[in-house]
């Protein structure tokens, strides 16, 4: 079999909607929406958790935070797995790298055969290649997470990471020729901090921004940890903060077409390598940002549309071209296994996501098992309030009302589950506080139906799926020791009619090994 090379192309904290052919009024990806066609585009993606490390691990372990035990960024050390995304792919022959960003349980300099990094801030000296970047990575470093340069990002367009990213990622495709490779081009950007150089900076100017849809006092219908944030940018911003949140947008648009004009490039050098017709394409990102909506930048609180759904596209051998797929929903989680479908090897026992195979080849779907999404948020416990004696300054999320980490003990305390079926999303937490939105009336879910009359019977549908979802959401691992047999679709389906062999069932039975990050 010859085996295709493996590209997923991710970037950090895009929103799936803000571009042309999602109905955007700004022309922000033309490429993106270009290149799409030859392939599939599923318009009902989804984060597993809309924070970084929660929703990378689960791509490369194709587990639910919740399972794999990274539920926050700092619980690195704790995830749990049998096998993952590189171990299959080393296990059959494939030479792995890292262009970008890693943010997960890996070590990139001991795990991949290959590893440029790039982060938010600011690369080491003896790593400029130009002073274009030494003049970038002083500014980076200049700034916090918090603070968002106000000015043309300097050093150019070929000192910006994505650039960086685009031109390693080439190198190592010159170097392993002949080989299968994994590759993940992992930008940092449109993340925070939000800059941009010229032209970029400039394309898509404050004044000239599309009107939000939503506004502040639609917080007041969100809860507690919205309140929260919102009270946390006033502390730090005062009077400049819609100010703030227009050159934000202006900068978050304009990263994205710096990110359009770099996938662009790199296609154009998968092409003239002639590359491009055994290597998948996987183009997405880990979760999104608020990017001014409810009056809000980033991400932190709750399981909103803006940070839950996400953009993913599927082009390369195997793969039909097909119109956007509108009807199917498909997760982070799901990529892993489907990528084990495509090489022709076993999905590792432990992995929950489901192969998107029939739907990338448009033969057999079985439809029942793309009706819902579901995602995840919290690490457990009671919320946090202003009741409490904890400040964000003692936690460590505010230093002296100059930065803020907006994933913090207040925004991730508790537990929160999130399905979508159909036009209708439903979110309830750990003490019964419940939203059910009609996302075709109210795509930024400002109209909380929970508790209207008319949608009880909406309501209860969706408590059902809900429900069911999250058990279908229970780890497997660890297996029965003894005796029992553990039954599962080779697809990772559920209701798929299928029937184990005697071996199959002592297989699953027996695994004992787990990993954890050393």
């Amino acid at each position: 079999m010859n085996k295709p090379n493996v590209v997923i192309f991710m970037t950090d904290q895009q929103r799936a909607d803000i571009r042309k052919s999602r109905g955007f009024s700004l022309d922000t990806m033309p490429f993106l929406d270009q290149w799409r066609e030859n392939g599939i585009d599923f318009d009902c993606a989804y984060t597993s958790n809309p924070i970084c490390l929660a929703a990378r691990s689960s791509l490369f372990t194709g587990r639910y935070p919740s399972c794999h035990g990274v539920r926050t960024n700092q619980n690195v050390e704790d995830v749990l797995y049998t096998k993952d995304i590189l171990d299959v792919l080393k296990d059959n022959g494939y030479v792995t790298c890292l262009c970008g960003k890693n943010h997960t349980y890996r070590d990139p300099s001991v795990d991949f055969d290959y590893d440029w990094p790039t982060n938010h801030l600011g690369i080491t000296k003896d790593q400029c290649r130009s002073e274009g970047e030494m003049q970038l990575s002083d500014a980076l470093d200049n700034e916090s997470r918090f603070i968002d340069l106000q000015s043309t990002a300097p050093g150019g367009i070929e000192a910006q990471h994505p650039y960086r990213n685009v031109t390693d990622a080439f190198h190592f495709m010159d170097i392993v020729k002949g080989k299968p490779f994994f590759l993940w081009v992992s930008l940092a950007e449109p993340h925070n901090p939000y800059q941009v150089p010229a032209p970029y900076f400039d394309l898509f100017p404050p004044a000239s921004l599309p009107q939000i849809t939503t506004k502040v006092d639609d917080l007041k219908k969100k809860g507690i940890k919205y309140k929260f944030v919102n009270e946390m940018w006033d502390k730090i911003l005062g009077t400049c903060h819609e100010d703030r949140i227009l050159r934000d947008r202006s900068n978050y648009y304009g990263m994205l077409r710096l990110i359009d004009d770099q996938f662009r490039r790199f296609i154009k050098g998968l092409e003239e390598r002639r590359l491009d017709e055994n290597t998948i394409v996987i183009y997405l990102s880990d979760h999104g940002d608020f990017v001014g909506e409810y009056g809000l930048m980033r991400k932190g609180p709750g399981l909103p549309e803006v940070l839950t759904h996400i953009p993913m596209i599927w082009c390369g051998p195997g793969i039909k071209r097909q119109p956007v797929d509108v009807t199917h929903f498909v997760s982070i989680i799901d990529v892993f296994p489907t990528l084990c479908d495509l090489i022709g090897v076993e999905i590792p026992f432990g992995v929950q996501g489901k192969s998107l195979v029939p739907l990338l080849q448009q033969k057999d779907i079985p439809e029942k098992e793309f009706k819902v999404a579901y995602s995840e948020s919290g690490f457990g416990g009671l919320y946090f309030d202003s009741q409490d004696a904890l400040t964000p300054q003692q936690e460590g999320a505010c230093n002296d009302w100059d930065t803020f980490d907006c994933l913090d003990t207040w925004t991730q305390s508790g537990q929160e589950r999130m399905l979508r079926k159909g036009d209708w999303k439903i979110q309830e937490d750990m003490l019964g506080n419940g939203f059910l939105y009609n996302l075709k009336e109210d795509p930024f879910e400002t109209h909380n139906l929970f508790d209207d009359p008319q949608f009880v019977q909406v309501k209860a549908d969706m408590l059902q799926e809900l429900v069911a979802a999250s058990l279908r959401a229970c780890d497997p691992l660890p297996p029965p020791r003894h005796r029992y047999r553990y039954k599962r679709h080779p697809r990772g389906y559920w209701f798929q009619g299928y029937h184990t062999t005697k071996d199959e069932g002592i297989i699953h039975a027996n695994i004992s090994r787990f990993h954890r990050a050393k």
